[in-house]
């Protein structure tokens, strides 16, 4: 066993993946968090407790299959079953691929997409939506189409199997029509800045979504849930609402609040702007844990993806518990139960300290007793 270094972050690691994690929050320096970040730790401390309410709507905990990726289609089944979870996200290609979903195959003989799906159904699990997340339109032409193609598909299978959801990302264009590569533009000065982003909305995100969108509602489906996510057009609420004002109701978000945590949002506050309007399609449960003595020196973006950035990490991602404390992720479903939302609380796990199945269930852990608690159960 490799000796810590005493001024090492490794003793912050070992303490956020041995302790119960659902106070995970009060690392030493966090509560100087909310000063640093905006941090929307006040709900947990002062939400009253929920008085459990036979109106509220039991929202199903399910959990997004790329963590299951090393596993075949029954084995990850068994797993899922296990746990007691009651939904499921699939992939059917983009960025996090298709393991479990071969999606070709499905489009071209309905009976293995029918027998396929009726494995979920005879384990009482649904597949609630269809996930592609990917760039159609990227510059280069060759990546946009393949995500476009797959894009088509995967609404062709959503109506095959009556699935009223896909999840997928805005995607991010270049900057110029002579670009190869994605810009993400978010600040708009110099005014090269603000013409480059005035085109890529103009030009390139709005005029695909809008036929994406008419393609989905053609074939019955009418609710695209983009995820909120850093490189690619809509990344937050204001975004997300642009691009809906512009192409219609079908547009509406994969509600993924660790990506939300560190731009300073507070979740509450986000579930009821975005829930009052109805555009809340898919809520990916994640967590964000910040460092604060690295929020001070290096802002907040400043991201950890391995283990071994920790040191110097202003935040990372977490299993849902791990970051925020569970009083806090009470505050979040209650409010999730409030707007009456009708999707799933899909476990994403890119936990770099509880990785693959591990953090999966301690996800589901903290889920499954926060509802109960609410349902006064």
């Amino acid at each position: 066993m490799t000796k810590p270094r005493k001024d090492s972050a490794l003793d912050r690691r070992q303490f956020l993946a041995a302790t119960g994690g659902l106070l995970a929050a009060s690392v030493p320096g966090a509560a100087k968090i909310a000063d640093v970040i905006g941090s929307p730790s006040p709900h947990a401390a002062s939400s009253p407790t929920h008085r459990p309410s036979g109106s509220l709507r039991k929202i199903p905990i399910g959990v997004f299959d790329p963590v299951y990726d090393h596993l075949s289609l029954d084995a990850m089944l068994d797993k899922v079953t296990a746990l007691g979870l009651e939904a499921m996200e699939i992939g059917t290609g983009g960025y996090p691929n298709n393991h479990h979903c071969p999606l070709d195959d499905f489009i071209a003989d309905r009976a293995k997409a029918k027998a396929w799906l009726k494995k979920f159904e005879d384990r009482g699990i649904r597949v609630a939506t269809l996930s592609c997340h990917g760039n159609p339109i990227h510059p280069d032409a060759k990546h946009a189409q393949k995500d476009i193609d797959t894009f088509r598909k995967t609404v062709l299978l959503a109506e095959m199997l009556d699935v009223k959801v896909i999840v997928g990302f805005s995607g991010c264009p270049g900057g110029t029509p002579q670009d190869t590569q994605p810009n993400w533009i978010t600040y708009r000065w110099p005014p090269e800045y603000a013409q480059m982003q005035d085109w890529q909305w103009k030009e390139k995100i709005i005029p695909y979504w809008k036929d994406a969108a008419k393609f989905a509602r053609e074939h019955g489906v009418k609710r695209l849930a983009l995820e909120m996510h850093p490189n690619f057009a809509v990344y937050n609420p204001r975004t997300l609402l642009k691009l809906r004002e512009a192409v219609g109701e079908e547009i509406g978000a994969n509600n993924d609040l660790s990506h939300l945590f560190w731009q300073g949002c507070d979740p509450v506050e986000v579930i009821h702007f975005l829930g009052r309007q109805g555009a809340i399609f898919h809520a990916h449960m994640k967590d964000t844990v910040f460092f604060p003595e690295n929020v001070n020196k290096f802002g907040v973006l400043n991201f950890a993806f391995e283990t071994s950035e920790l040191d110097s990490a202003s935040e990372t991602f977490r299993a849902v518990g791990y970051g925020h404390s569970a009083s806090l992720w009470k505050s979040i479903i209650k409010a999730y139960m409030d707007v009456g939302f009708e999707g799933i609380l899909s476990i994403e796990n890119e936990d770099p300290i509880l990785a693959g199945e591990v953090g999966v269930e301690r996800a589901a852990y903290v889920l499954k007793n926060v509802r109960r608690e609410l349902l006064g159960e």
